[in-house]
């Protein structure tokens, strides 16, 4: 745990040898208006002189790192790492690559004290898309994350994540009833917590500007790449594991009925749409040829009344 009795809120930063970012992120953590927070380094797989040096440097009062041997840790592992260090109220992780608003910690954790009910909370978010020049990372442009989002609804996170890390600070007392980082998955262990977190109770959201800055480098490869981008393949593996492991709760709890009706509504319908784009294209086709025809016709009168007389022949 940490040794600071004061801080409220704890802050866990996931790395793994990227040291340029890591400096980003504690000075980003630095600029923070809020002073009552601790945070926790995690060093996953990376050289720990380096680490320890890169956070002496940085100067925060309240901070602790705790290193994971190459080969040992991973997303999951290393997010459950952070949080068991912390013996705050309020938890958030915090990636090397990501950033904050000035006032996020200040604003959710104000939030969380005057909604005793709800157990996380969302901030706004806004995706910065960076890429390298001169050798560093530049931010070349910007989009919101779901704009015009005003709430975390269980609906909408059924179909698809709508939070993201460094957007959400959360009461750290709720894994003691929904249980920590599922280390079993490679990705979209975020996703998979909420959804447990929905089970329980609610997730805040804050209308307004935004506080949480999520980067992405599509066209990053290695340790720089995003997680959404270089690890495609098991984000797809692993939203399809959570979904899987849901639907055998539901099965063992409430039987196969429901599930092989939806199934067979789901195969009609892909029947149907296919059907359908199958008529559409047969439509457009001869819509482009009939168009192609008038076009020849209209240029090339000869070549039509060529093509008229060779029907007449094959007809005789």
């Amino acid at each position: 745990m940490l040794d600071s009795m004061t801080a409220r809120v704890g802050i866990v930063v996931r790395t793994r040898r990227r040291p340029d970012f890591l400096r980003r992120a504690l000075a980003d953590i630095a600029a923070q208006t809020s002073v009552e927070y601790g945070v926790v380094i995690v060093n996953d797989g990376g050289d720990p002189a380096e680490v320890d040096g890169i956070v002496a440097e940085a100067g925060l009062a309240d901070v602790c790192v705790r290193h994971i041997a190459a080969g040992e840790g991973g997303r999951c592992v290393a997010a459950n790492v952070g949080v068991r260090a912390l013996d705050t109220e309020y938890v958030v992780l915090h990636d090397d690559d990501d950033r904050w608003h000035p006032e996020f910690l200040a604003r959710t954790s104000a939030w969380l004290d005057e909604n005793p009910g709800a157990l996380a909370v969302a901030a706004p978010t806004e995706i910065v898309y960076e890429e390298q020049r001169g050798g560093s990372w530049i931010e070349v442009g910007r989009a919101p994350f779901w704009a015009g989002m005003q709430r975390i609804s269980l609906t909408d996170m059924l179909s698809v994540n709508r939070a993201v890390p460094i957007s959400v600070l959360y009461r750290r007392a709720v894994h003691a009833e929904v249980g920590w980082y599922d280390e079993t998955l490679d990705a979209v262990e975020d996703w998979d917590l909420y959804l447990r977190f929905l089970r329980r109770g609610d997730i805040g959201f804050l209308p307004g500007e935004p506080l949480a800055f999520w980067t992405q480098r599509p066209d990053a490869t290695g340790l720089d790449a995003n997680s959404m981008f270089e690890l495609t393949a098991e984000h797809a593996v692993d939203d399809a594991r959570v979904r899987d492991r849901a639907l055998t709760e539901w099965v063992r709890r409430e039987g196969d009925g429901l599930p092989l009706y939806l199934a067979s509504l789901q195969a009609e319908l892909i029947a149907h749409i296919d059907r359908r784009l199958t008529e559409a294209n047969e439509r457009l086709r001869d819509e482009i040829r009939d168009d192609v025809r008038r076009e020849i016709d209209g240029h090339q009168p000869f070549l039509s009344r060529l093509r008229r007389l060779r029907r007449s022949f094959r007809r005789a």
